[in-house]
């Protein structure tokens, strides 16, 4: 007699299709060519979407940039980020430094198409990390080859982690440098990835500590404290990083901070106190090409950085929930 246990082909196959998605490390090597067979057009898909999306709303590529840079700080590049909070687990959305990211529907949408051309396929996280490769070479900064075969973490991590992972906009020189080198990242490369400040915008409450209560005039621009005033009682409260090309992917961060016109202490923080960090400064500012090579250089090696050994991953179908 049969048994009445049997289970229903369907769900048998959504089991065996979840169990062989789940991986327990991220064990693999990156490489550019991971999707070459089981989902050649990835990277076709994933530029021809972000167009799309920043030509409709062209704040959408430094949005999908700073995803990729609040997901790979905290436990590593794994699209944590995404994942919405459970009646079990907390979201990273919902933490005070996550909570002005946008983007996460060019996501979805990158990942929607992705499912109906290769289902099961293509992580969160290379998603993240293609787009806001486009995302820069939209804006008319530099493109590189993304190194692929990441996996999506099935946790996020606590808010806590959270909170203590993420670059403050009030840090000091010291401070980044420690928070940077957490992820591999040396002074160069942190100089390298500050640049990506030379577009989008940052609220009062990010800047006001820098452009309000002092009179030192070797710290800040005066005219440039005025004008930041002015946003900060501006209906939006925000201020762009860099007014003279805001929407421009270029070098002119570099000279903004050699003006004194830095719009974050962490910023500004970056140049007049000598040395490395200085010279960098000085370089980037003139020659954007150096710049662009080092930035694209800096994204690759972010990119690299791993879950932490032993977490549990997994190629996720939706990227706001673990497969289950």
């Amino acid at each position: 007699m049969a048994s009445s246990s049997v289970v229903p082909s369907c769900v048998a196959l959504a089991l065996l299709l979840l169990v062989a998605l789940a991986a327990t490390a991220n064990g693999d090597e990156l490489s550019a060519g991971y999707y070459e067979k089981t989902c050649p057009n990835v990277q076709r898909v994933v530029r021809s979407v972000m167009a799309s999306s920043v030509a409709a709303q062209p704040r959408m590529a430094p949005a999908v940039l700073r995803l990729f840079f609040h997901d790979c700080f905290i436990n590593g590049c794994d699209a944590s980020v995404l994942l919405e909070a459970t009646p079990f687990s907390p979201s990273e959305k919902d933490v005070e430094p996550n909570a002005s990211l946008t983007g996460y529907t060019v996501i979805d949408d990158i990942k929607s198409a992705l499912e109906h051309d290769c289902p099961a396929t293509v992580s969160c996280a290379d998603v993240i990390a293609l787009a806001s490769r486009d995302a820069v070479a939209l804006l008319g900064g530099p493109t590189w080859s993304v190194p692929l075969g990441r996996k999506d973490s099935r946790f996020a991590a606590d808010p806590e982690s959270t909170k203590k992972g993420l670059p403050s906009p009030h840090d000091n020189l010291g401070e980044l440098v420690t928070m940077f080198s957490r992820l591999n990242l040396d002074a160069r490369d942190m100089t390298a990835l500050s640049g990506a400040h030379t577009v989008g915008m940052a609220n009062c409450l990010h800047y006001s500590d820098r452009v309000y209560g002092t009179d030192r005039d070797e710290e800040i621009d005066p005219s440039f404290a005025q004008t930041m005033q002015q946003m900060c009682q501006g209906p939006s409260g925000k201020a762009s990083f860099d007014v003279q090309t805001p929407m421009r992917f270029d070098n002119a961060y570099y000279r903004n901070l050699i003006a004194r016109r830095g719009l974050l202490t962490s910023d500004q923080t970056l140049y007049g106190g000598g040395g490395l960090q200085d010279n960098l400064v000085e370089m980037y500012s003139t020659d954007g090409e150096a710049f662009a090579r080092d930035f694209a250089k800096a994204m690759v090696k972010m990119g690299n950085v791993p879950p932490p050994k032993g977490m549990p991953v997994e190629v996720r179908l939706k990227c706001s929930v673990p497969n289950y």
